[in-house]
């Protein structure tokens, strides 16, 4: 696979995660905290994607690298938001290991890329 198949690809499967993340984010509960933990992830969850689309579009290799580390940042984050959920009893880890684990590869994936360009 070229570097720009791979791209297009990476774009397909980080949207693929960002839909996973809204409709994981649709189960937490309807409280105050829920709705405060619902929003972060989302945010967070759905700004990988968009960021790399951003970073295949960048203007400059420098520019590149600064979107690739906003990508790698937020899936660290989106981590962080599904560890709280399965600790604050939010959800149960069965409900959030798919997308852990997909966000874990993620970001291996980016912070290769940070590194390798």
């Amino acid at each position: 696979m070229d570097n720009k198949e791979f791209s297009k690809e990476l774009e397909k499967r980080t949207r693929k995660f960002a839909v996973r993340i809204i409709q994981l984010s649709a189960n937490l509960p309807n409280t105050p905290e829920g709705i405060v933990v619902r929003n972060q992830i989302t945010k967070a969850g759905t700004s990988i994607g968009a960021n790399y689309r951003e970073a295949n579009r960048a203007r400059s290799r420098k520019d590149f690298i600064n979107k690739i580390k906003i990508c790698e940042s937020e899936a660290s984050e989106t981590q962080y938001w599904l560890e709280v959920i399965v600790d604050a009893n939010l959800l149960s880890w069965e409900n959030v290991k798919l997308e852990y684990d997909e966000c874990s590869e993620l970001l291996a994936i980016f912070t290769s890329i940070g590194k390798s360009k």
